[in-house]
């Protein structure tokens, strides 16, 4: 018992130390953290006891942050391509509106300007 003591604070150590949350960050799919996941499910495969349950929750732990990380960026990339279409949207009616004041071929121009200029 004296030796498990010792080896379980350098787990606990080791795992709090370990480059997960790094790799969580620069992580691009579900994919890559599952894989990460695996391998870490590997390294606590070889431990045993209450070390072994400690390094499966802290690999479930930062798998479901990761998740999660992602998720909320993902959702705040469609958020912001939503705002940006919704004032791209917003600038194009009032160009198109103060082409309103012109006629002929000024008008024209205006309009196939305010297109070009806002992706219409």
């Amino acid at each position: 018992m004296n030796n498990f003591k010792p080896v379980f604070a350098a787990a606990i150590f080791g795992l709090s130390m370990m480059s997960f949350g790094a790799h969580a960050q620069t992580a691009t799919t579900t994919k890559d953290i599952d894989a990460h996941y695996k391998t870490e499910q590997k390294r606590c495969d070889a431990m045993k006891g209450d070390s072994k349950d400690v390094c499966e929750q802290q690999a479930k732990a930062a798998r479901d942050k990761a998740k999660a990380d992602l998720k909320e960026n993902k959702e705040q990339a469609e958020a912001s391509r939503d705002a940006n279409k919704t004032k791209n949207d917003a600038d194009y009616k009032v160009a198109k509106e103060k082409c309103d004041t012109m006629s002929g071929n000024a008008k024209d121009a205006c309009v196939a300007n305010a297109k070009r200029q806002y992706n219409k």
